[in-house]
């Protein structure tokens, strides 16, 4: 496969994430993945793709329980529980602790440079606490009460075992850096000690801009948010697993710039999913970002077109009401947003940020037929189920 025809095929998968395309929840695969496949070398692709999932699922998941298991026992709980691996009273649980996106890119990115993708798994491990850290601490600061299809750890056990649960699986990801003896080891604790930096910043400026007028909100610094938010750590995963395959400096960040690419096309793609998604699908309240007032990358682009549109759009996206806006409320803000433009701006710089993240990856791995994995898990991410 030539890398035009990568490009050209990753535009599509970012241009058809619409009403009625499948993707996230609809991919036959691992953990509860369900719903009906695509036709062709689509349905190839998403098939390529949930294998690669399940592969890293099945080598990762042993990792984590080990760490886990090494929590003390009322944090060890509450981590049991946001895995799915248990319920909230104790008893075991057959859900999922996620679709494993992260840990996957690691090692997709270890073979597509030569390495040995076993030799990776406890770094793939670490990314995956890492992520899993921050969406125990999400969760408690937007006030999230659902996540993959039951409550969150925070609305079950309170806010601060959440928030502590959280510190322990980071602390626990460094720690399997830490003792882990291959060479590129020191090196991937730094960048994700970095990347963890990161993530907070952009955190910080997420809920600094919940609290400014909608119209004072460039979209300039929600885009940086966002790629600080999302990207980081995806970007973090490629370069690790590239640095654990021997990758120099150069490969390393071109395979970081990849999946900070494919990220903010990921992040763009589940703001469209967060005020269009199916709540079959999402496991979250239709609207759920517009109830709360997310200043989500459609919304400021709306916002931000200027014409009548983007007026209507901002006198009705002033203070959220107390809980009381119903489903009409909330569809006549999505319409606006929609004629503003914030719909068909954000699913079009999806597109161009999998071409820009496509021309990344052709720097750090030439051969288009070893980046197979690394292009398959790019394109399922986009390719998300409203």
């Amino acid at each position: 496969m030539t890398q035009t025809t990568q490009t050209t095929q990753a535009r599509a998968a970012a241009e058809s994430a619409g009403p009625g395309t499948a993707g996230e929840g609809a991919l036959p695969g691992p953990a509860g993945d369900d719903g009906a496949g695509r036709g062709g070398g689509e349905e190839c692709e998403a098939q390529e793709a949930a294998l690669i999932l399940a592969q890293t699922r099945a080598s990762v998941d042993p990792e984590m329980r080990r760490a886990v298991e090494a929590l003390p026992g009322s944090i060890r709980r509450v981590a049991r529980y946001h895995f799915g691996w248990e319920h909230a009273d104790g008893t075991p649980a057959a859900g999922n602790g996620g679709k494993a996106v992260r840990p996957a890119l690691v090692l997709a990115a270890a073979r597509a440079l030569g390495g040995r993708a076993e030799r990776a798994v406890r770094a793939a491990a670490a990314v995956e606490l890492t992520h899993n850290f921050t969406l125990l601490h999400d969760d408690v600061m937007d006030r999230d009460a659902t996540r993959r299809h039951r409550p969150t750890a925070w609305t079950v056990f309170g806010d601060a075992d959440a928030i502590l649960t959280g510190d322990a699986l980071q602390a626990q990801a460094l720690r399997l850096l830490a003792e882990d003896a291959h060479p590129a080891a020191p090196a991937a604790a730094a960048r994700l000690a970095a990347c963890v930096v990161e993530l907070c910043a952009g955190q910080s400026t997420d809920v600094a801009l919940e609290g400014r007028d909608p119209r004072a909100v460039s979209l300039a610094e929600t885009l940086t948010m966002a790629e600080a938010k999302t990207g980081a750590l995806l970007g973090c995963a490629c370069a690790i697993g590239g640095l654990y395959a021997g990758a120099g400096q150069e490969e390393a960040a071109a395979l970081d710039a990849f999946g900070r690419a494919a990220g903010l096309a990921f992040q763009l793609i589940d703001d469209v999913i967060g005020i269009w998604g199916d709540p079959a699908r999402t496991g979250k309240p239709a609207g759920a970002d517009l109830a709360v007032r997310k200043k989500s990358l459609p919304v400021v682009a709306a916002l931000a077109s200027g014409g009548p549109a983007a007026e209507e759009l901002a006198a009705l996206y002033g203070p959220p009401g107390p809980g009381k806006e119903g489903e009409a409320e909330l569809e006549a803000i999505a319409m606006a947003v929609e004629r503003a433009g914030g719909r068909d701006w954000a699913q079009a710089r999806a597109a161009d940020e999998m071409a820009r993240a496509l021309d990344q990856l052709a720097r750090a791995v030439p051969v288009p037929e070893e980046a197979g994995g690394l292009l398959s898990l790019a394109e399922f991410v986009t390719r998300r189920g409203y």
